[in-house]
């Protein structure tokens, strides 16, 4: 039988050992490039071959059972064969997953001799893709080759009763990975130094640091974090100073679930699977007001290493447990990076010597919504129509690529804004190692329409025929390939995305499916006064939508308006993000921004959510429908000028949004309309424009975010489309 899916490093081999043990059966298992391969002979074939995708381990996923008949042997007992290498690699890369119970268990008990080892793992739990460096998944393909088992795990690992049987990570405190803690500024005065005393004594001392109010720098399994206490100000504070980072939220780590729950409130068990990513949900309890300013929400989780339960537990209290980065740079991923890149923001560095392969973000979640896909769902595959071996680079923000071949596509963690030779850096070793992974030699090279974002470079220097993807389509076509939707009217709304007719897209009703697409409408187009500026300043904007709708605007802004009058330096856009932008800058929430979206989202905060009147936000036909926000902008004037509070003209703006884009839709008419786009991670849009499309049928992005990371699997879709086998 050829056994295909996630079944390496996931405890497939011992489960199918074990299981024709238990049947009486004879023959073999072992692991190759495709996946696992086995022989069984006996009375109990049949039942075996139920079980055997019937009872399969937590973290396997058995995509394909292909079986043939042969003759039997006469083989006598059941036996685990050393991997097969050759042929070109098809095996899954199994995600990392969270340490399991058991595993727990025994980091915690001090009669065992894996109390408090911070590397502690099994076929359940540990790292995967964040170590492998090739296929199939055995030790000598991983970052754990360095690290010879000493005669006890060797045991276990031949063991086929153990918990550990052909574990690979598989280590203790005599064999394995040692942490160590280095002092930057902590005493002061004082040249960085180890500290001895072993690695129990480092994460002591690392938590005793931070309990204190230092900032740690922490070697995690994909990465670094920077960590502090969540409720102290002034180490929260001295963290954003020294990282650069203004104004955007800070996760937080807490020990458990209770602490979870006693910070946020929790509707799903996001936040407890295996992935353990960071779940957005509305606060309910008390931090420091510097870890997420002017939020109503906060990013919450749990560990899912070992060296994070130690250090928790140590610690006594939540701690804020951000990416090891200065402002937009990539995380630092080894040891001397981290030392470099980070000296300037750490007082102590948590190390290890385990050496990570591949950098990989924590995941982020809102509620159930994807927000961020990383560690813990990277590298699970995605369909895709057959098509010729290719390659889509993404677009420029929250950069993902995606490989694809056979029916099947790898879309890469994320990457980060591509915007300096750093993160392009990053992303190339990405695209490389997924290419060696996974076997795919690209003949397709998708991209962004946009000639000047570094992912359309790159891909123009690679060589292949390349195809160029309307950014709006992307997501459409991303949407619909997960869904597996042939056509769909597509509410495309986000904050930027280059045009067909060479202007600025964001507000876009597209109809159509991967292979080709119409106009069907838009949101009505107003000048961006000063380029990126406006951007980064919402209040041009609001002065460019006062303009557009004849109303007065501020004397200090009579030079932009003169901009937004004239077209000077002022491109046109359709974007529904730079709508809210204006809207949240006419509300006096931001007048200028440090992170993307910053406003649009705090606008949403500030949204009364039991208003349901609603601001008139006509849809005009022509050539294409309009969406004509001018009544609108001239209603919220109106209201602010009357002292109207800012969460009841939030409230009816996104009533307005939302019924406009439901009646543009109904007007143009289709099977299924999809919801996506940056803007789409508004909860309280996303759910008052479902709710107004009913009873037509909504798709939005499920496995993949709504935001740019899911750019490069509708650039697939689409290449796959124009180019199918």
């Amino acid at each position: 039988m050829r056994v295909t899916g996630r079944v390496q490093g996931v405890g497939f081999r011992p489960f199918v050992f074990a299981l024709a043990r238990r049947l009486g059966l004879a023959g073999f298992v072992l692991n190759d490039s495709l996946g696992v391969l086995a022989e069984v002979e006996g009375e109990g074939v049949e039942e075996f071959l139920a079980r055997l995708v019937a009872d399969a381990p937590p973290l396997a996923c058995v995509e394909r059972l292909a079986t043939e008949a042969l003759p039997p042997t006469g083989e006598s007992g059941f036996t685990i064969r050393a991997s097969a290498g050759g042929g070109p690699p098809d095996a899954a890369v199994s995600p990392d997953a969270a340490t399991c119970d058991a595993c727990l268990a025994e980091l915690f008990d001090p009669a065992d001799r894996r109390y408090r080892y911070p590397f502690i793992n099994c076929t359940g739990c540990g790292p995967r893709f964040t170590i492998v460096t090739a296929v199939p998944y055995d030790r000598p393909s991983t970052t754990m080759a360095a690290f010879t088992m000493c005669r006890a795990c060797r045991a276990e690992y031949q063991d086929p009763g153990d918990r550990r049987f052909h574990a690979q990570p598989n280590a203790c405190p005599d064999c394995g990975p040692r942490v160590r803690l280095v002092a930057d500024r902590i005493p002061a005065g004082r040249r960085r130094e180890a500290i001895a005393g072993g690695p129990r004594d480092a994460i002591s001392a690392a938590a005793a640091a931070v309990r204190s109010g230092a900032i740690l720098a922490v070697k995690g399994i994909g990465g670094f974090h920077l960590a502090c206490r969540a409720d102290d100000e002034a180490a929260v504070s001295a963290l954003r100073a020294r990282k650069h980072r203004e104004d955007r939220p800070f996760a937080i780590m807490v020990g458990d679930l209770d602490a979870a729950r006693a910070l946020v409130e929790l509707d799903g068990d996001e936040i407890r699977s295996r992935a353990r990513p960071i779940v957005i949900a509305p606060r309910r309890g008390d931090v420091a007001p510097s870890v997420a300013p002017r939020s109503r929400e906060l990013g919450v989780m749990l560990p899912y290493s070992p060296l994070h339960h130690l250090l928790l537990a140590d610690a006594g209290v939540p701690l804020v447990m951000t990416s090891g980065n200065v402002s937009d740079e990539p995380i630092a991923f080894t040891d001397e990076d981290a030392l470099r890149r980070l000296a300037g923001i750490a007082d102590l560095f948590l190390l290890h010597d385990r050496p990570i392969r591949t950098r990989t973000d924590d995941s982020v979640l809102r509620g159930r919504r994807v927000v961020r896909r990383s560690r813990g769902f990277v590298p699970e595959p995605l369909p895709l129509p057959a098509a010729p071996a290719l390659l889509a680079t993404g677009a420029e923000l929250k950069s993902t690529f995606t490989l694809a071949r056979d029916g099947r596509a790898w879309v890469g963690h994320h990457i980060g804004d591509l915007r300096n030779v750093e993160t392009l850096a990053s992303f190339a070793d990405g695209v490389e190692h997924f290419e060696r992974l996974f076997a795919v030699a690209p003949q397709l090279i998708a991209h962004d329409m946009h000639p000047d974002y570094l992912s359309t470079s790159y891909a123009l220097a690679r060589e292949g025929e390349h195809v160029a993807v309307q950014h709006h389509h992307a997501h459409l076509a991303a949407a619909l390939a997960e869904h597996g939707e042939p056509e769909a009217l597509g509410a495309i709304f986000d904050g930027t995305g280059y045009g067909t007719d060479g202007t600025i897209w964001g507000g876009e009703l597209l109809l159509g499916g991967p292979g080709g697409f119409t106009r069907a409408g838009h949101l009505r187009p107003v000048r961006m006064p000063g380029g990126e500026s406006a951007i980064r300043e919402p209040w041009r904007m609001a002065c460019a939508w006062l303009a557009e709708s004849g109303l007065e605007t501020p004397p200090a802004w009579a030079n932009v308006r003169r901009l937004a009058e004239t077209g000077l330096a002022s491109p046109v856009t359709t974007s529904m993000g730079r709508l809210f932008d204006a809207v949240a800058a006419l509300c006096g929430l931001r007048e200028t921004v440090t992170y993307e979206g910053q406003a649009a989202i705090e606008l949403e905060a500030a949204a009364d959510a039991h208003e349901t009147a609603a601001y008139p936000l006509p849809v005009t036909e022509g050539a294409a429908l309009v969406l004509d926000p001018r009544p609108a902008i001239a209603a919220i004037v109106d209201d602010l000028a009357r002292g109207a509070g800012v969460a009841l003209v939030s409230a009816r703006f996104h009533n307005a949004v939302a019924r406009a884009t439901a009646a543009a839709c109904r007007e143009v008419g289709a099977p299924a309309v999809v919801l996506s786009g940056g803007v789409f991670q508004n909860a309280l849009l996303l759910d008052r424009t479902t709710e107004a499309l009913r009873p037509a049928r909504v798709l939005t992005p499920v496995r993949l975010p709504c935001n740019d990371g899911g750019i490069s699997y509708g650039q697939a879709a689409v290449a796959a489309a124009l180019h199918g086998a």
